[in-house]
């Protein structure tokens, strides 16, 4: 007796752990069910998928979607929709949202309003604090926590904890990784005096190379003498690459889109404070060893950073301006930009926002196209030729730093557990997503 299916995509060419097939995927109660020659199938749902490549749901394991207290940038629904759009399946969220996400309670508010609100799947990252740094080991436990966020160097937001006491408790209070923002806030302090006055074009002057390298190797040690894995998020330097390497058995990283296609001082020329993140965009010698980091299978994981401004903040006279960019909606068109010109396969791409994130923080279900495993897919047409703008973005902020970019290879549509949340550029349905699991 054949099998029914709640939904099979047929004829697309699916990128599995074995390679590239054209076949088609079955699905039953929200998880792949089958991968093969389903043509006489029965099913309650079909699409056909020829001419597209059927990926493993695209995961960004770094987005600020600002709620609560910083709606008037983006909330969870809006983020969670453009995330959608973008052919995103499912997002890490940050906690350095006002208040702070660092308690049990305010994590369950997150959780709760996602649940309400999210058009894909999400996880959370609790904020460490000195006052919380003990009790972490309980809160990385929390239902739909992906782990620790620790800020060694202020940005947005008042998290921080910058003194190496401080951070060796936050590396000694649990086990999942813990993921840092990696930039010692003693030289941003020294260094900021420096720079009254200038432009923009000073950004990455201020929080320059050794700022970040100093950092990173401080966390390195500390994370080593506790025994606990370390993920250095946003990595922007060639001179941290070195170090990562030589830590492999114990830290990962991850850099963005942006750090991989946008160079300085070209993109300060043009988009003045719109290309003012933290850590910054730098020049092109440090975009180029993150590209051998890619190439050479180092890197890890590939983020946004999706952290929107309004543009009346944005234009606000550098270093007032609030640094960070939305991201989430032009990751997947602007990294399959770069497979389409070679600087990557598509194998790679997908272990970069998919596999990769799934190892690197042990998620339950997510990452690949396998039986047994969640139906999360993105559905991109390689050949696709569209313009990014600023229209075309959906984050309540209402621009993009690639604004004008022609992309060469877009999203089609965005499946979460065997349900579209996106077809042929809009939203369908409802919000339904749910919170993501993770190993101990």
């Amino acid at each position: 007796m054949s099998r029914s299916f709640d939904l099979v995509l047929r004829n697309g060419t699916l990128v599995t752990p074995s390679g590239r097939a054209q076949t088609d995927v079955g699905v039953i109660g929200g998880r792949i069910a089958a991968i093969g020659d389903l043509s006489s199938a029965k099913a309650a749902s079909t699409f056909d998928a020829k001419g597209l490549h059927v990926l493993p749901g695209v995961i960004d394991t770094q987005c600020h979607f600002r709620e609560p207290g910083l709606t008037h940038k983006e909330d969870l629904g809006s983020g969670s929709a453009s995330a959608a759009l973008g052919g995103v399946t499912g997002f890490f969220e940050m906690p350095n949202t006002n208040p702070s996400t660092d308690s049990a309670e305010r994590l369950a508010w997150k959780v709760a309003r996602a649940k309400e609100t999210s058009w894909v799947d999400f996880a959370f990252y609790v904020g460490a604090t000195m006052e919380n740094a003990d009790s972490l080991g309980t809160l990385e436990q929390g239902e739909g926590v992906v782990g620790i966020k620790m800020f060694c160097g202020s940005s947005t937001g008042s998290l921080l904890v910058d003194k190496p006491a401080d951070q060796l408790r936050v590396f000694r209070s649990g086990k999942r990784r813990v993921a840092c923002h990696s930039e010692d806030e003693a030289r941003l302090k020294e260094r900021k005096p420096l720079f009254e006055g200038k432009s923009v074009h000073s950004h990455p002057d201020w929080r320059d190379e050794e700022c970040a390298v100093m950092s990173t190797a401080s966390i390195l040690a500390l994370a080593r003498q506790a025994n606990r894995k370390l993920h250095v998020l946003h990595v922007t330097t060639a001179g941290e690459l070195p170090l990562l390497e030589a830590n492999k058995d114990l830290a990962s990283f991850e850099t963005t889109p942006q750090h991989l296609t946008l160079a300085a001082p070209e993109c300060y020329d043009r988009l003045g404070t719109l290309a003012q993140m933290n850590p910054p965009i730098r020049e092109a010698r440090h975009r180029e060893a993150l590209w051998e980091a890619v190439r050479s299978g180092m890197l890890d994981v590939l983020a946004t950073d999706h952290a929107p401004h309004t543009l009346e903040e944005k234009a606000k006279p550098w270093p007032q301006s609030p640094s960070g960019m939305p991201g989430v909606q032009t990751l997947v068109p602007v990294m399959l930009t770069h497979v389409n010109a070679g600087r990557l396969s598509l194998e790679r791409f997908v272990d970069l926002t998919s596999a990769g994130p799934a190892r690197v923080f042990t998620m339950r279900r997510k990452g690949r196209l396998a039986v047994g495993f969640d139906a999360d897919f993105t559905l991109v047409d390689l050949a696709a030729k569209q313009t990014i703008t600023n229209a075309w973005s959906k984050s309540r902020c209402g621009w993009t730093p690639f604004d004008g970019f022609e992309a060469t290879g877009w999203p089609m549509a965005t499946v979460v557990r065997g349900q579209f949340v996106m077809r042929d550029g809009a939203l369908v349905g409802a919000p339904a997503g749910q919170p993501m699991s993770f190993d101990p």
